[in-house]
């Protein structure tokens, strides 16, 4: 009745948004993850919500199913380039990148 989510952490070039992020799915925290690396928790089957955040930056909530037995995969970074880093400021979403692989 489980699945496993695989969380990596990895920019192309030089994150300016830096530091630890807090992972939460369906709202509850299940750790953190630093710059190049990775976080694997297991999750009940079904709808989930993933969302990352460092203070009052995030990601965008991303949307998922799990069905019993898979590992869903994102990877996730923080603002890369100079014009989202400051858009960030005023729209804290977009601070953080997450993208299922």
């Amino acid at each position: 009745m489980s699945a496993t989510l695989r969380l990596t952490r990895k920019a192309i070039g030089i994150e300016l948004r830096r530091g630890t992020f807090d992972v939460s799915v369906d709202g509850s925290s299940v750790g953190s993850i630093e710059h190049d690396s990775q976080i694997v928790t297991q999750i009940a089957s079904g709808h989930h919500s993933l969302q990352i955040r460092a203070g009052r930056y995030t990601s965008p909530a991303v949307a998922f199913d799990a069905a019993e037995g898979d590992e869903v995969k994102y990877t996730c970074h923080g603002t890369t380039i100079w014009p989202r880093y400051l858009a960030s400021i005023l729209k804290p979403d977009l601070a953080i990148s997450l993208r299922h692989k």
